[in-house]
């Protein structure tokens, strides 16, 4: 199957699973199924749920098994955009081509839809994990993807980026900041579901290596499609970074040299892949496929 097709098939099987988690219900509270799935229903790249796995695939087939797991981190990944979109965080009214959630729904519901998708995730997670054959392989890999959505991770970048930006002074700065805001959920992916497919150490180091590659070339794409690309490519507003004085890859390097990084960095990526020959095809294409878009 070549890649398009493959990824194709993916985000099918994502959307078709996502489709049935939250139902709408006619109960005094059925505003909130319809705001969560406002959100989470809404398109986007679906980038986390397929690299968790491709990551699993590496080891295993039964992808029936993992999708929980996978659309877990879609979720917790659509409870964070909710709240990144928030005036008291980044204050966007614009979310993949459409109003964001608190211009939709007001921010009292925003707020509420976001906590009800972080939770659902792990929800959705725990299920899965009780019906997993490993229950104890499961557990450590809902365990990871907990560490990575936290303060520790995700929502600790996003206390940096906010409250302790102005003393980001250099490049190895920024990308620790950059390691937890952006590349935290898109490593445990990887490794969650490698682990879910039973890698071994050797084989999980190769992956954290190879996330951590993505995780940051993704980020310094995201810096130079803010000042490249168009709302309507973008589905939300470009030159927010700017407008907003915030300190990005372009605040210390030009946009020529952020993308000579980008293709480094995809370059050292792929070539971390190398020990599970033609297995990591897909992982490898996905990696190069992530850093040449314009969206």
């Amino acid at each position: 199957m070549d890649f398009n097709s493959w990824l194709t098939n993916k985000i099918n099987s994502i959307e078709e699973y996502l489709n049935n988690i939250i139902k709408e219900k006619s109960n005094p509270q059925g505003l909130i199924y319809e705001a969560m799935n406002y959100s989470l229903l809404s398109g986007g790249k679906r980038l986390r749920p397929v690299l968790l796995l491709a990551a699993y695939e590496l080891f295993n087939n039964n992808l029936e098994c993992v999708m929980p797991f996978a659309c877990s981190m879609e979720m917790i990944h659509t409870y964070s955009l909710i709240h990144d979109d928030l005036p008291a965080m980044d204050n966007d009214d614009y979310r993949r081509g459409r109003l964001s959630n608190h211009k939709k729904y007001g921010e009292a519901i925003a707020i509420l839809a976001g906590d009800g998708l972080l939770n659902k995730a792990f929800e959705t997670g725990l299920g899965a994990v009780l019906s997993y054959d490993d229950n104890k392989k499961a557990l450590k890999a809902l365990n990871v993807i907990a560490k990575s959505s936290g303060v520790n991770g995700m929502i600790g970048g996003q206390v940096v980026d906010m409250y302790v930006h102005n003393k980001i002074k250099s490049l190895e700065d920024l990308k620790y900041m950059y390691s937890l805001k952006t590349g935290a959920i898109i490593k445990s992916s990887i490794i969650a579901g490698a682990i879910l497919g039973g890698a071994d150490e050797v084989q999980l180091k190769s992956l954290e290596i190879y996330a951590g590659k993505i995780g940051l070339a993704f980020q310094i794409e995201d810096d130079i499609l803010d000042v490249t690309s168009t709302l309507e490519k973008l589905g939300k507003k470009t030159g927010s970074d700017i407008a907003n004085d915030k300190i990005t890859y372009l605040s210390f390097v030009s946009i020529e040299e952020a993308q000579r990084q980008v293709v480094q960095l995809t370059k050292e990526a792929t070539e971390a892949m190398s020990i599970f020959g033609d297995k990591a095809k897909y992982l490898i294409e996905l990696a190069d496929y992530l850093t040449k878009r314009d969206h």
